[in-house]
């Protein structure tokens, strides 16, 4: 499958350990900054998104993402896949996959669409949820983005 814009490969990290979601959301904004998707500060709008709401929405999965307002701290819309195979506590749930979010515009809303097909299937949500491969995951979310 053709390399995603939208999710380069090196955006896909497994494996990793985080002491707390805090330490996953910060994780999340290093990898978006270091793909050079997003301003140095746009890690810190990740945290206080999650401070207002929430980003856990099930099938262990955590969607952390800047505020509305960080929108200006970004360079072009890009995911980064973060896997947490130990789990890490998400106010009382367990997330092993946190999918960060940079988006520009309103193009989140079509990443949201996408991304939530996706893990709406049981089967395809234990894929990226268990999967060892940076191969596999990158297949499995390749069609996030296309519509953009």
């Amino acid at each position: 499958m053709a390399e995603s814009t939208v999710l380069p490969k090196e955006g896909i990290r497994l494996g990793l350990a985080a002491a707390d979601k805090w330490d996953a959301i910060r994780q999340c904004g290093a990898v978006l900054v270091e793909l050079g998707a997003v301003e140095d500060g746009y890690p810190d709008t990740m945290l206080e998104r999650e401070k207002s709401v929430s980003t856990f929405i099930g099938e262990g999965v955590a969607i952390p993402h800047g505020t509305d307002e960080s929108r200006a701290l970004v360079r072009r819309t890009t995911l980064g896949v973060l896997q947490f195979p130990g789990g890490v506590d998400w106010d009382g749930q367990t997330v092993t996959i946190c999918v960060a979010i940079a988006a520009k515009g309103d193009e989140h809303v079509t990443v949201l669409s996408a991304l939530a097909q996706i893990l709406m299937d049981p089967a395809q949500a234990e894929q990226l949820r268990g999967s060892a491969s940076v191969d596999a995951v990158h297949d499995l979310l390749a069609s996030i983005g296309k519509d953009l």
